[in-house]
């Protein structure tokens, strides 16, 4: 199982394989490198770097205070040199897309193209304060099959999605104790979750415009909560090239096996030199 050193040497895991260029897609914020299990087939062609950030998955938590867009932002940069990739593009699923626009500003000579899937510059409060209602809970389902039907009740947006995938999801995210589901993360992140929400940014737009000169593309779930159709509508007004997918059935956050989320991957890879 692949592991590197961060540089305060905290110990992360990380997953790399395939065929081709290298792309590095990031999760989402309780999530693993495992979210991206439906997009790899569809990629062949590439080499699909993914990781667990610290404090999630197989990495080692290390406490609420490292758990920032920009110490897990430098624990990409050490990944990619742990792997001698120069430059690469960065598919980012939600916290990923904020981390890939973070990158874009601090280490633009490193990215090669950035995809957000279901994310951008603005975050709805409303998402927010759902997210927080369960983040670093205990969850009340005690088994992957009661977790996957909370999940079909509870998610807002989504539609048409079966069982199995539910079921796969919850799997993914929680693992199954004698006493009930444990999260498959440190209960801490909620603090820094908290902390984060207190100082937003001054600026909310001035990490999208530094993305300038990159190729972009955005996935939405046609019903999402976090990214509004207004806040999509104004990232397509600043970067008419930006390649993008509404995704419909889906709220936050698109899967990326659609056929909507995979078409703009693709064609926005075929801009990532």
């Amino acid at each position: 199982m692949p592991f590197f050193t961060a540089g305060d040497g905290a110990r992360l895991h990380f997953e790399a394989a395939g065929d081709g260029p290298p792309l590095i897609a990031l999760a989402g914020l309780t999530r693993s490198a495992r979210d991206f299990d439906d997009l790899a087939p569809n990629l062949p062609d590439r080499l699909l770097v993914r990781m667990d950030y610290r404090g999630r998955g197989r990495s080692q938590w290390s406490g609420p205070e490292s758990y920032t867009i920009a110490q897990e932002g430098a624990d990409v940069l050490a990944l990619m040199d742990h792997l001698a990739i120069a430059r690469a593009p960065i598919l980012g699923t939600s916290r990923g897309g904020l981390i890939g626009m973070y990158l874009a500003a601090v280490a633009p000579e490193r990215l090669a193209g950035l995809c957000l899937n279901d994310v951008g510059p603005v975050i709805e409060p409303a998402a927010l304060e759902r997210i927080a209602t369960h983040l670093g809970r205990t969850p009340n389902a005690r088994t992957h099959a009661q977790a996957a039907a909370a999940m079909a009740r509870n998610l807002p947006g989504f539609e048409g999605v079966p069982e199995a995938r539910w079921l796969a999801e919850a799997r993914r995210q929680f693992t199954e104790t004698p006493d009930g589901l444990v999260p498959d993360y440190d209960p801490a992140l909620r603090e820094a979750f908290l902390a984060a929400m207190d100082t937003p940014p001054d600026d909310p737009w001035a990490l999208f415009e530094g993305c300038a000169g990159l190729p972009l593309a955005l996935t939405r779930g046609a019903n999402s909560d976090l990214l509004s159709p207004e806040t999509a509508a104004e990232m397509r007004r600043r970067r008419p090239d930006m390649i993008f997918a509404e995704v419909p059935g889906r709220g936050h956050v698109p899967f990326l096996d659609e056929p909507e989320s995979l078409g703009a991957i693709r064609r926005w890879l075929e801009f990532c030199a």
